[in-house]
């Protein structure tokens, strides 16, 4: 039991290193990502200042005739700008020049603006000058000129990268988190299947020998109560066994009375639990719907529950089964007045492993999960429950349309 327990904390620790690991990457990448893409933005506003200082010493006219050379490269630091959209304009938002925007109409000559291009310029002006990408240039004294810019393609899209690194990341640690989770479900019902059948296989030769026994007591002329109640107590044995044999593989169903099954599931534990609890069943013959059952799982399931009911109840309080009708399933309801579960345990009382109680392995709702989802189709869960009041499971069911 202390294992059980261990394993489930265990489990729990890893998958909070597991996230937290994740979001240690996740938030080093996009670290690494946006530094990037700041560093690239600071490198096209350098870019820019140059220029825009290369604008202004040809504006002013600093070649002559022996800055011929100075003012080719300078044509050239111009002429170089093949990826960054700029705008020139002069104090009052004329437009002196532009570069590397793509213009609705196409045109020989740059200089020579449309009407649509110009309103498609103006447009792009208007916008930028909300912007952080504008760059003063003093001509002189009193004339200024303003170059304004936007981001290149690369940096652009560089700017995305960040969001689609986070996605990509977020969908492999999402896949690896499934994966591994996968893996140990498989491995866990490995190791159910294969504690199931060993436990029905060991108790096979036990039950058959004291079949034997009471067999020959009855011979010997004991007293027949007594053979009786021990021949009750080695069926109930034999249920068991077959009960575990059945777990790992598909179980033999046939269609019952919803009404029938809960009733008789409940008649062996109505005698044996303490006389201070109410059992009490409500069923309707509007809702005896047909269902598709393995009768004797579906018995480990109401006696299972039962017998969680009691021990919340602590042998005392009063204990519901309601048999509820819906369009498309049938609807049981296990109702008890005991300790009530935390809403926080909802999800963690169907883990094996997790138990409250200070005795037990918690594998008891964690098998009754299986029985009703995997072998029957149908749902389990915790309707309501409040602490100190008591705890309402809901079973839904599949109902056999007719």
């Amino acid at each position: 039991m202390a294992n059980l327990r261990n394993i489930y904390d265990s489990r729990r620790i890893w998958k909070v290193v597991f996230i937290a690991i994740s979001l240690v990457l996740v938030a080093l990448f996009l670290y690494i990502s946006n530094n990037l893409v700041k560093d690239l933005a600071e490198q096209e506003r350098e870019r820019m200042e140059i220029w825009a200082d290369a604008t202004r010493e040809l504006t002013m006219g600093s070649g002559g005739e022996e800055g011929g050379t100075d003012v080719d490269f300078l044509l050239r630091i111009i002429e170089a700008n093949h990826n960054i959209p700029v705008l020139l304009v002069d104090s009052k938002d004329n437009i002196l020049d532009h570069r590397n925007f793509r213009l609705p109409e196409a045109v020989e000559n740059p200089f020579d603006i449309s009407p649509t291009n110009m309103e498609y310029l103006n447009k792009k002006l208007r916008r930028l000058k909300n912007s952080e990408n504008k760059i003063e240039i003093n001509i002189d004294k009193t004339t200024k000129q303003y170059l304004y810019y936007e981001d290149s393609t690369l940096l652009r899209r560089l700017a995305y990268f960040p969001y689609i690194q986070l996605a990509v990341l977020i969908l492999f640690f999402a896949i690896a988190y499934f994966a591994l989770m996968s893996i140990k479900r498989a491995e866990q019902n490995k190791v159910w299947v294969g504690l199931s059948k060993e436990t029905a296989h060991q108790l096979g030769t036990p039950i058959s020998s004291l079949m034997a026994w009471t067999q020959l007591l009855d011979s010997m002329g004991v007293d027949k109560s007594i053979v009786t109640d021990m021949d009750k107590d080695v069926k109930r044995l034999s249920t068991i066994a077959d009960r575990f044999s059945k777990i790992g593989s598909m179980p033999d169903k046939e269609l019952v009375s919803i009404n029938e099954a809960v009733t008789s599931s409940l008649e062996y534990m109505r005698a044996r639990i303490p006389k201070r609890v109410s059992l009490n069943i409500h069923t309707n013959e509007q809702t005896n719907n047909g269902v598709m059952l393995s009768q004797t799982l579906f018995a480990w399931v109401m006696e299972n529950l039962t017998k969680n009911a009691v021990d919340a109840m602590d042998g005392e309080g009063r204990l519901d089964i309601t048999v509820e009708d819906s369009p498309n399933n049938v609807v049981i309801l296990v109702k008890d007045t005991g300790k009530g579960i935390a809403r926080k345990n909802f999800k963690n009382v169907f883990t094996p492993g997790f138990t409250t109680k200070k005795r037990g392995w918690g594998l008891g709702l964690t098998l009754v999960k299986r029985i009703i989802e995997e072998y029957h189709n149908g749902q389990i869960y915790i309707k309501e429950s409040e602490v100190g009041k008591g705890t309402t499971f809901g079973i839904e069911l599949p109902k056999v349309k007719s």
